[in-house]
Order: C-alpha cells, then structure tokens, then sequence
C-alpha cells in the first residue's frame, strides 16, 4: 500500500494536553517518524474536563452531553484545531501534505461492559475548520461488537517493536492516567490496561498540593509505603482476571490512602501502579523478553524503580530505542487514522475481546 502522511493527536487520562505528531506508513510495516509536539491545557481546560468526568457519569447514551460535556467538547475540539495549525507552522507542514488527522478525542467515560465508550470532540467540525480530513471515534466499533475498546496501540506497538528489529516476545508498558502493556510476539499482539499509572497519583497532588502531578517522583521518593494501605489497593479481583479487560479512569479510589502523609500516600500509590503492572504477569501467554516503557509515567523516576524492582525482566525506556516516550500515543493514532482509511484491523480478540479483527473509525471529510 502507499505511503500516507498522518497526523496523530491524543489527549489521554492524565488531560495536561494535547500529543501532537507527524508521520508517514502504510498503516503496516512501514513507518518513518516525524516531529512532535505538545500543547498543555491550561487550568481552567482542566477544570472544565474534570467537571464533565463528573457529569459524565450518569451516561446511557453516548450521544448525550449532559452538564459540562457540551462545553467540553467545543473545548476539546477547539484545543486539538489550535494545536494543529500551531504545529503545522511550527514544522512548515503544508495542509495539502496531510493525507488524514487521527484524532482520539478525550474519553469522559468508558464502561464496555455495558457496550459504552464516550470519547468527546467533534471530529466532523475539526475536520472542516483545518481543511483537512479526520478519522475519529476509533474505539466504538469494537466496543459495539463486544470489545474492550481498549487498548487500541497495541498494533502501533507491534510496528515500532518490528522497525526496532528486536527478538521477540516484547512488552512495550504506556503509563499515561491509565496503564496498559503490549506484548509483542509472533502472531497477534496481547494487550490489556494493568490497572493505574498517573491518574491517581495527579488526582492526589492537585487535591493536596495544587500541583497536577508529581513531578520526577519527588514527593514519593520522600514517603515510606504504606504496607496495609497497599493491600487494600491490590485487593481487587480486576487483577485477577486475564486479558484482554480494560478500565475507566476512574475504576480505582484513593480511600485506602487518605490518612497518610502526601509523601506517603504517593509513594503507596506509586507502588501501587508497580504492583498492578506485575501482578500481570501471571497472566500473560509467554513472558516478554524486555519491557519498554513509554507514555508520561515514564519520566517517574520513582515509578521506574518501582516497576524496575518488581518486574521479572529487564526494564527499557522508550528514548533507549530512540523513540519520543511521551508521544508514542499520538503517533499510533496517526498510524491508526490510515490503517482505518485502509480498511485494515485496528484491534484484535487478543488486544480488546473483540469477536475478529476489526477495523474502526468514522472519517470526517472537510
């Protein structure tokens, strides 16, 4: 198939911005990685999302827009368009050079379950206000069908590890709000989400401090683990299940922490994110040779020696293999936004349950 250039845009669980980056494929094995870029929300987007997060809740239908989620999703859209046509002149990225913009959209709430998944941003008005068309709405088909809905990198994660031309089996580990591991080996991909990554140790932060994360792992690295506490965290029969399953933001609560110190309680919570990762393994068809960890956690140092003392192989930043760890996200929704145009799979019964190998996305055409 011919080369398309894509943009992919992301705005994950931990909602500091949008993820922004260029590249061109096939949408299968080919692949060349362009720039990145970055625009963070400001605190008063956050707001706003947090507030439709809450308002999101009570959700039966996904067309809905109760409470702030109508105004959300101007935001959402408006936010993504502004960061498009910022990066466009920063790279002097020519629109008639852009074959089709992946945008994912900020999930409110996700409940597969039940058949619903709520990403809102209006794919259709993007589209027209950049000229540009759009595949959006990526995870609906599958989660129609019977599917997860999530994770959908893993079929990015398999073509970076395949260009990395490294010995397989691979797990490629993202820690964005919530965390969720690849492992890349012969045959289809087996994904699942592992439990939390950064989206209660933010929650905890802006709660105590006002701060929107726990820059480098400070603060944890200052706390002692709460033993009891962390029990009664891992004492949840999510991790007892085997892939592929998948979470809502927020499928977790910070109760088991709210009597400790904010050192103590985030470095429970950071080890906690540790642990729910490990406590895959047991889970997992065959153990992965190496893990590469991308996505925003992985500039966690206290994270990463977490996870590098629990885990049973060794442990791999995303930079090592010269990829950009906090925008392998955006990059797969590009890639995902022309195997959609191609009518190629997007998820697989290993990566979501879905019945087949499904493909997804509503493309937007200006």
């Amino acid at each position: 198939m011919p080369m398309k250039r894509a943009i992919g845009l992301m705005s994950g669980t931990s909602m500091d911005g949008v993820d922004i980056a260029f590249i061109e494929t096939d949408g299968d094995n080919r692949l060349r990685l362009g720039p990145c870029g970055f625009r963070p929300y400001a605190d008063a987007d956050r707001a706003i999302l947090r507030t439709a997060l809450a308002d999101a809740v009570g959700m039966q239908n996904r067309t809905e827009r109760p409470g702030a989620l109508a105004q959300a999703e101007a935001l959402i859209t408006e936010r993504h368009a502004s960061a498009v046509i910022e990066f466009m002149a920063a790279y002097s990225v020519d629109r008639d050079g852009v074959d089709v913009i992946g945008f994912h959209g900020q999930t409110v709430l996700h409940r597969p379950a039940q058949r619903l998944t709520v990403q809102i941003g209006d794919g259709a008005a993007l589209a027209q206000r950049l000229g540009i068309p759009v595949a959006y709405d990526m995870r609906a088909a599958d989660v129609a069908a019977g599917g997860q809905g999530a994770p959908l990198v893993p079929v990015f994660h398999r073509a970076l590890v395949a260009a990395a031309g490294l010995e397989l089996p691979v797990g490629v580990l993202n820690l964005g709000g919530v965390a969720n591991l690849t492992l890349v080996r012969n045959g289809d991909p087996v994904s699942c989400d592992t439990g939390p990554a950064n989206a209660l140790i933010d929650d905890l932060m802006l709660e105590r401090t006002g701060e929107a994360m726990d820059r480098d792992g400070a603060s944890a690295a200052r706390g002692n683990v709460d033993e009891t506490a962390l029990a009664a965290l891992m004492d949840n029969p999510y991790f007892d299940l085997p892939p592929p399953k998948s979470l809502d933001r927020n499928a977790f609560s910070r109760a088991a922490v709210a009597h400790l110190s904010t050192e103590d309680a985030a470095a429970t919570l950071t080890a906690f994110t540790a642990a729910s990762v490990a406590a895959l393994w047991k889970h997992l068809p065959e153990a992965p040779r190496l893990v590469i960890v991308c996505g925003g956690g992985e500039r966690n140092l206290t994270l990463m020696e977490a996870l590098a003392a629990r885990l049973p192989c060794p442990l791999h930043s995303a930079e090592e293999f010269g990829w950009r760890a906090d925008a392998v996200e955006a990059q797969a929704f590009g890639y995902l936004a022309v195997r959609s145009l191609n009518g190629l799979p997007l998820t697989f019964p290993t990566t979501t349950g879905a019945p087949v190998a499904m493909t997804g996305g509503v493309l937007a055409r200006p």
